[in-house]
């Protein structure tokens, strides 16, 4: 099946993809610094490989390519906090934009021709139409989001020059948890809207913020689209198997098609836990779009993705079960 380095596969998409991988029966190399990620998850990847390293460190990504004799590669390596990158665009443009160039380099200099990166569907800015298809306009509302952009657009480049052929996955917010119970959402800040609503029914903080109560949107807040972690690795695999077979570079949305607001999501946590759930109102941050819902029409008519686990109530259950057998996250199994 072949080698495939996995950056950021230590941690929360990428832990969920290698174990995919390996069950097709790849062998799989994580590369990841371990300042998001969690060693602890190797466990759960038997037979993965495992080097500690950054992305910006050129020799030891060729090195870890030769030694491995990597094939291809998923990059997940990425900060990726809206309200972060709009404080601190140095530290995402620095690692998001110049440690990929350096990554990229080092694969090219071992031959590596096949890339699946980790985009962002805050490539797109604020919503035009809904829902979002590949020709949606670009434009991004924040730091993060455009150093997604800038990426997709380095890999074109990438392509011409070296034929290096990539597919770009723009996908909205991930979300739940391995479905056999072993990996799981464990963010030191934990950001995502769905972890946060359920640390509210387990007591883990005391509420749960709605930032901003007055966008145009059918109960005033923010509207989403989202994917369990699942199915994005089994799209991750699906873009990597078409590149092997000859595919050329290309992006593809994915979603669920529907959109849930954040009042919706905090209602579905009340339901799955049982638990109360107090919400409280807060102003906009700044740099978040109004509605973000994706079609993934094209990717599911080209490589025959569909979601396997669409419903929130489903998304969210799937996390819950894992928070609760994890009160201190991957902390907790030491």
């Amino acid at each position: 099946m072949g080698s495939v380095l996995v950056t950021g596969g230590a941690g929360y998409i990428g832990s969920h993809t290698s174990k995919l991988l390996l069950k097709k029966g790849y062998d799989v190399v994580i590369y990841d610094s371990l300042e998001l990620g969690h060693k602890e998850v190797l466990k759960y990847l038997p037979g993965a490989k495992f080097v500690q390293g950054d992305i910006g460190d050129g020799q030891l990504v060729a090195d870890t390519v030769k030694k491995y004799d990597v094939d291809s590669m998923i990059h997940f390596a990425a900060y990726a906090s809206v309200p972060e990158s709009v404080g601190d665009p140095v530290k995402y443009y620095q690692n998001n934009i110049v440690k990929t160039l350096t990554l990229l380099d080092a694969i090219n200099s071992q031959g590596v021709k096949h890339v699946l990166f980790s985009s962002s569907a805050a490539t797109f800015g604020e919503t035009q139409y809904v829902p979002i298809d590949e020709k949606h306009p670009q434009k991004p509302t924040n730091p993060y989001g455009q150093t997604k952009l800038d990426a997709e657009y380095i890999l074109h480049w990438y392509d011409v020059a070296f034929g290096i052929k990539s597919v770009a996955l723009r996908y909205f917010c991930a979300a739940g948890a391995d479905p056999e119970g072993e990996l799981g959402e464990d963010h030191t800040p934990e950001t995502h809207m769905i972890p946060l609503t359920l640390f509210a029914a387990l007591g883990r903080r005391p509420d749960i913020k709605i930032f901003g109560t007055d966008y145009p949107t059918h109960d005033g807040t923010g509207v989403r689209d989202y994917i369990h972690v699942t199915d994005l690795g089994h799209a991750h695999i699906l873009g990597l198997e078409a590149l092997k077979n000859g595919a050329e570079t290309t992006a593809y949305n994915l979603g669920n098609g529907k959109g849930y607001s954040v009042r919706e999501v905090i209602e579905t946590g009340r339901k799955v836990t049982g638990k109360t759930i107090v919400a409280t109102e807060s102003p906009r941050r700044p740099g978040d779009p109004a509605e973000l819902v994706a079609s993934s029409a094209k990717i599911e008519k080209e490589l025959g993705w569909k979601p396997q686990f669409g419903d929130i109530e489903t998304i969210m259950r799937t996390a819950y079960e894992w928070f609760e057998k994890h009160p201190k996250g991957y902390a907790s199994e030491e």
